[in-house]
């Protein structure tokens, strides 16, 4: 818990083996957990047409012109093959009424999607009903970094709506409260 440099001014290259890191992965994660996120949702579609999903917060915008975003997925996850493999992903973030959605899909399961609202979408991916946008992508690229696969997609549909956005930081759920709001509260 300071800020003292912990890389050594060595061979960068062993930066990518976390046995040669000097930093402590647990307190790197709880570092990295004081940013406040949002809370997506990405799905796509296996080539038998079973719909994945799983619970991202690593979403972000990366160009308006053309429009594309990223997101980042384990290397270990169960579904990576599917999201490499898929021509399409939906991106959906989620509402402070969508919690217990978000905690769903954040676990392991055969059917995520048991009880879930949703259309197929471009590329067949599903697009969940009553998020606060949905992002339509075409995979475009991924790149290779660390632990985690980042996915680089354009954005060929989207919709989105006044709801309020769920966040998430220090392992917990959030919303976001403006100043004019604190202000009203007693």
């Amino acid at each position: 818990m300071n800020d003292q440099p912990k890389h050594p001014a060595a061979d960068p290259a062993n930066e990518f083996s976390s046995d040669n890191s000097p930093i402590d992965p647990r307190d790197f994660r709880n570092a990295l957990g004081t940013y406040g996120t949002g809370v997506t949702i990405i799905t796509a579609t296996a080539p038998d047409g079973k719909p994945y999903g799983i619970t991202c917060n690593s979403f972000a915008s990366v160009s308006l012109n053309p429009p594309l975003v990223l997101w980042s997925l384990g290397v270990y996850s169960s579904s990576l093959t599917v999201f490499q493999n898929a021509t399409h992903f939906t991106v959906h973030v989620l509402g402070t009424s969508q919690q217990a959605l978000a905690n769903k899909f954040a676990k392991s399961s055969d059917d995520k999607f048991a009880g879930v609202d949703w259309t197929p979408g471009l590329g067949n991916a599903p697009v969940l009903a009553e998020s606060v946008a949905s992002f339509q992508c075409r995979s475009v690229n991924r790149y290779y970094g660390g632990d985690h696969v980042i996915f680089l997609g354009a954005v060929e549909a989207y919709a989105y709506n006044a709801n309020e956005p769920l966040l998430f930081a220090r392992g917990m759920y959030g919303r976001f409260l403006a100043d004019d709001e604190r202000k009203k509260s007693p």
